[in-house]
């Protein structure tokens, strides 16, 4: 009973002490910020026809849905074009603000909305990745995804030098810019609210993180002594934990599924299944490749038997890191060629992105070390210094957050 009861408290110390997986859920918010961005960016042509009044579900259509499925979307709203300008602009700056670091607790939540809104205003636009961006877009603001890798962390590391140094009086009192979006997200929330634009159970979620939100930055500012901040901390670290659970588990269901119904298919059973849609035209923006790989049965076989293999045993191979490894850059090659043999690059980031989360950390690591060092050739620091103070070479920023600094990662 001792040992149980010594495994169980071991146990609960690692799922409350941090927050797991710190370079893991930033690549997966620099992952599904890009995907999205360059997503909106490269269909910004035509935004109008795919989720503006110019496309083909028209606004009775999309309101008889909505009022039907009850997804969130704040573009049906209003149906002027300055509002969808705004909704669109909002989902670029929110993805834009998310993939560098900067307020992710803010900009994760400013994300999802408009990940939401877009989608949900015109859910038959999409396909297999947008599924996915849809998903962990809600994932991620339960995560703690800022802790490295992102303006928030090197701001934080800057406070922490400052209060060592002595400049820095009281922790999080020079957070005004927090503040202030704090309280314009508060005001835009109470306006939403009074109009009557939100169900309950979204009001409940958005308010519940705006007072979240006000609490933590309280007790960083407020607290005598240090106990309520380490009971903020170990609650933040059991949700960011869990939900780095739930994207794992996703992310194997994911394969899983789509793993065990090719299987089902006769085209998956013959071989064949990768044939046919070499000769789609939408699937081919390379038609001589296409030809090319098509022309080869054999490697066509190997393709389509290797798919079903390697996404069938992934969620077994989590148990063995060297065979998880291997197979994990196996999928992320075959998303890659997909990418480009069949015009998908969208969808292939997303399942990337996805796949990130079974990353090594040590791989990481040295990402981001090789990250750091080409930065440092493009960008060398400045040759002043203040007194005293030694030159560093570029460094890979450690996975520790002050939230102390406000409304940050």
């Amino acid at each position: 009973m001792n040992r149980i009861a010594v495994s169980i408290s071991r146990g609960i110390a690692r799922v409350t002490d941090a927050a797991l997986g710190p370079y893991q859920t930033a690549v997966i918010r620099i992952g599904f910020a890009a995907t999205w961005l360059l997503f909106l960016l490269r269909e910004f042509p035509h935004r109008q026809e795919m989720y503006g009044p110019d496309g083909p579900w028209k606004w009775d259509l999309a309101q008889r849905l909505v009022a039907d499925n009850h997804a969130f979307t704040i573009l049906m709203w209003s149906d002027s074009q300055v509002w969808f300008e705004t909704v669109y602009a909002l989902a670029v700056l929110s993805a834009l603000l998310l993939l560098v670091g900067w307020r992710t607790r803010t900009m994760s939540v400013l994300f999802m909305v408009g990940v939401l809104s877009l989608q949900n205003r015109s859910i038959f636009m999409g396909d297999g990745g947008d599924n996915v961006i849809h998903l962990m877009a809600i994932y991620l603001v339960f995560t703690r995804c800022g802790q490295v890798w992102s303006l928030d962390a090197r701001r934080a590391r800057l406070a922490r030098e400052a209060r060592a140094r002595g400049d820095l009086p009281r922790a999080g009192a020079q957070d005004r810019v927090g503040l202030v979006l704090w309280a314009a997200l508060g005001l835009l929330l109470a306006a939403a609210t009074g109009a009557g634009r939100l169900s309950p159970g979204w009001l409940m979620i958005f308010w519940g993180l705006w007072a979240v939100q006000a609490l933590w930055w309280a007790v960083g500012r407020l607290a005598r002594t240090a106990e309520p901040r380490i009971l903020l901390d170990v609650i933040a670290n059991a949700v960011h934990n869990a939900a780095l659970l739930v994207i794992m588990a996703e992310a194997c269901l994911i394969y899983a599924t789509a793993g065990w119904y090719k299987i089902q298919g006769s085209r998956w059973q013959d071989g064949t299944a990768v044939y046919y849609p070499l000769h789609l035209d939408y699937f081919s923006p390379w038609p001589a490749l296409s030809d090319l790989l098509a022309s080869h049965g054999t490697i066509v076989m190997l393709v389509t038997y290797g798919t079903v293999a390697v996404q069938v045993a992934f969620p077994f191979t989590l148990i063995n890191r060297r065979v998880k490894n291997v197979l994990l850059a196996a999928m992320m090659t075959e998303h890659a060629v997909i990418a480009v043999v069949l015009g998908l690059p969208f969808f292939s980031l997303a399942m990337i992105a996805a796949d990130a989360v079974f990353l090594p950390t040590s791989f990481l690591r040295r990402l981001g070390g090789w990250a750091a060092r080409a930065r440092g050739r493009l960008f060398p620091p400045g040759a002043r210094k203040l007194p005293g103070q030694r030159a560093q070479g570029p460094r890979t920023p450690e996975p520790a957050e002050d939230p102390h600094v406000g409304f940050t990662a």
